[in-house]
């Protein structure tokens, strides 16, 4: 298949880095905004970071450059420069679910709450285990207060509470119905339960989807972490044959 066949879509944090304990802790290898940004111009545009981080974290992290992104699972996604959606106004029962959750957490030692503004997550890597269930019953009982127009969403050592109807699937339908990506075929590459979520329409839709990392997955193709991930973009960018079909299996 040509270059143009394809629309690529790649989660961030544990797929393009690797994950810190601190969300503010991500590495960047230096190489890898330019490298991106050489291989969106070999996609013809068709590249876009999927993430559950803010798009402004995004860009933080892989300034100078700006990518087409879906930041918060979709709540909130730039296309051509223009972005929609993200206004923290358009949720004052999460805005107040915010101040609940950080009060009930605040004697909890290693349990980190990141307020995206339209999302909230709840870390507990550094947490020991009795703090951890603390932290993870607490996001629990908001997410039920704020009911059905919300969900809790589980990760690796995080869970957070977002729109309902934001989920990565439906963000990637939304970009493939668009251009450049319109008409091309789907790549996603992520690592998380969120991402596992993913796979499945992109699987559905004829696309190819790739795990990062071990566990159970509904993934097609499997790579065993962060720098595989880099090495295999890398190589694309620089005019390496794009057969991600080829990949070893999940």
């Amino acid at each position: 298949m040509t270059d143009t066949a394809y629309a690529l879509f790649l989660d961030f944090d544990g797929t393009l880095v690797e994950i810190a304990p601190r969300p503010d802790g991500v590495v960047v290898p230096p190489t890898l905004p330019p490298g991106l940004a050489q291989l969106r111009t070999r996609l013809g545009g068709a590249l876009a970071l999927v993430t559950g981080r803010p798009i402004a974290t995004i860009d933080g992290f892989l300034d100078p450059e700006r990518f087409d992104t879906a930041g918060l699972h979709g709540v909130e996604q730039r296309r051509g420069g223009r972005i929609v959606g993200g206004d923290p106004a358009d949720h004052p029962a999460l805005r107040a679910g915010v101040a609940t959750l950080q009060q009930a957490v605040v004697d909890l030692d290693g349990v980190l709450i990141e307020d995206k503004g339209c999302s909230v997550a709840v870390h507990w890597r550094l947490a020991n285990d009795a703090d951890a269930a603390r932290a993870q019953s607490a996001a629990a009982s908001v997410a039920g207060i704020l009911g059905e127009a919300y969900r809790l969403q589980q990760g690796k050592a995080v869970a957070e509470i977002l729109p309902a109807s934001a989920t990565k699937g439906h963000a990637i339908r939304a970009f493939l119905r668009e251009a450049p990506y319109a008409g091309r075929r789907a790549i996603f590459i992520g690592d998380d339960l969120t991402d596992e979520k993913a796979f499945v329409p992109v699987n559905e839709d004829g696309g190819i989807s790739i795990r990062v990392g071990p566990g159970d997955t509904v993934a097609r193709h499997r790579l065993a972490d962060p720098a595989a991930v880099r090495a295999l973009l890398m190589g694309w960018a620089e005019g390496g044959a794009i057969e991600p079909e080829a990949l070893p299996p999940a």
